[in-house]
């Protein structure tokens, strides 16, 4: 699946592009920038928008962690080996509150301390709705723009990963923790919602026992996505069904590519599949 090495700032129309699909890379700027890695080529996917585009899958899919071929993606790129014992995909991703880090516990103890016994965040996400989730540190703001966002802020700093889930468990009586994909991918949003306002009142919504990781007054960070415009309804499609999808794209958000048809393409779900891309 190759390193990443050459950066290009711009597609060549007529060029076809290849190699494994990974979660893009983003940074953040107004509006995001997104990177996509095929081989070895980081191709700014931002100078794609408003262009038709090709993308064609012929049945080869890698395991984005040991490589190996595999008929079917577990989890967002994995094969089923690698689904079932790799840490990444331990009970404690989705579910940080049963994180066993600082027990020196889980699937792989030295891959645990390397990212779960790690400074993590407690944050309040806007879309349509306010939601409470769990990040590491060094993830920010990085999953907020996964996620499609539109504003976010930290409310807790915790040295682990058990910690931050705790206190999510106790902010679900309060927020939701999920993220409506269609709704965030129209653009709905509430206007009456003050995140700065659910900010401050979660001081009084934390147990006695979290009150020392409360982190007030910290700064909100707003996102801005690379959108011409976004469709009034929503149809996510998938390569293994649709094995060659052309299209004009209308925007990037989250992880997904926002086509001219109102259908919507997630590159992240898509991890691990060997595409071509063309441009025209």
């Amino acid at each position: 699946m190759g390193s990443h090495q050459a950066f290009h700032q711009f597609f060549t129309i007529g060029m076809t592009y290849e190699g494994n699909l990974r979660k893009m890379n983003t940074n953040l700027a107004s509006p995001v920038q997104y990177t996509l890695h095929l081989n070895e080529e980081a191709l700014l996917v931002n100078e794609l928008i408003g262009r038709e585009i090709r993308l064609r899958f012929e049945g080869q899919i890698n395991c984005i962690n040991c490589g190996r071929l595999t008929k079917k993606s577990f989890s967002q790129g994995f094969c089923y080996p690698c689904f079932m014992k790799s840490p990444q995909n331990s009970e404690c991703i989705i579910r940080p509150e049963l994180c066993r880090a600082h027990l020196g516990e889980g699937r792989n103890p030295d891959w645990e301390k390397e990212h779960h016994l790690q400074p993590h965040i407690v944050y309040l996400a806007q879309t349509d709705v306010i939601k409470v989730g769990v990040t590491r540190s060094t993830q920010v703001p990085t999953r907020w723009i996964d996620q499609g966002a539109w504003k976010a802020v930290p409310i807790a700093t915790v040295p682990y990963r058990y910690l931050a889930g705790a206190i999510e468990v106790a902010l679900k009586a309060h927020f939701t923790d999920k993220t409506n994909w269609r709704n965030m991918l129209r653009n709905e949003t509430n206007d009456e919602l003050n995140l700065a306002s659910f900010q401050q009142s979660v001081r009084e919504l934390l147990p006695q026992e979290f009150e020392e990781y409360y982190t007030p007054n910290t700064p909100i960070t707003e996102v801005v996505y690379p959108v011409l415009n976004y469709p009034k309804k929503v149809k996510s499609i998938s390569l293994d069904k649709q094995p060659e999808i052309t299209s004009r794209l209308t925007g990037i958000r989250g992880q997904y590519w926002l086509l001219g048809d109102g259908r919507v393409f997630n590159i992240r779900k898509h991890s691990g599949y060997f595409i071509q891309l063309s441009v025209g």
